[in-house]
């Protein structure tokens, strides 16, 4: 299930950078932080006891936002972001992120093996999160068995793709690269 809405300008504050500037990592980790602040926003999320929900906002610069609602037990698969920075907070319950602390070749790989030192793993409860670069590569799990989550994420340049993976111990495969019309 999902939804659509864009939140009222004057909800959010603008990014902090200049007039006309792409907004930087921190500019959207403080987006997310101010509108997870935002109980009224959060509240409003419509949750589904199978399926993560989403609602669209309106993101600093031009950015790319998503209210999302993750029933317990669900994540994301592990995937990047191609292009573009983003940051992303969870503002009820608590996420689990799993990371590669290594940059991976963008194009012209179907599998990869990883060195034993690359795989980071960060929990996030609520009023955590964190920003990160460009093809990021990393899977989002709420691993409460009772609990919905909550987060807000938010992306600049807005997604142009998102590279989805499989991974077997360490060996990670490219299995499907999405567009903006696969998810909006």
């Amino acid at each position: 299930m999902s939804a659509s809405l864009s939140t009222p300008s004057s909800s959010v504050s603008p990014s902090a950078s200049a007039p006309g500037a792409a907004p930087t990592q921190a500019d959207l980790l403080d987006f997310v932080r101010r509108t997870a602040a935002d109980t009224e926003l959060i509240s409003s999320l419509p949750l589904d006891p199978e399926g993560r929900t989403w609602v669209r906002l309106d993101g600093p610069g031009g950015s790319e936002a998503w209210l999302i609602g993750w029933p317990p037990g669900s994540g994301t698969g592990w995937h990047d972001h191609a292009e573009s920075v983003g940051a992303f907070l969870t503002a009820a319950g608590e996420l689990r992120e799993n990371s590669l602390a290594t940059r991976l070749p963008t194009d012209g790989w179907k599998t990869l093996e990883l060195s034993e030192d690359v795989d980071r793993e960060r929990r996030l409860p609520a009023g955590k999160g964190r920003s990160f670069g460009r093809d990021h590569v990393h899977e989002v799990l709420n691993e409460s068995t009772e609990r919905h989550a909550v987060s807000v994420h938010a992306y600049y340049p807005p997604l142009p793709r998102i590279r989805r993976y499989s991974r077997s111990g360490p060996v990670l495969r490219l299995e499907q690269v999405e567009r903006p019309e696969d998810w909006q």
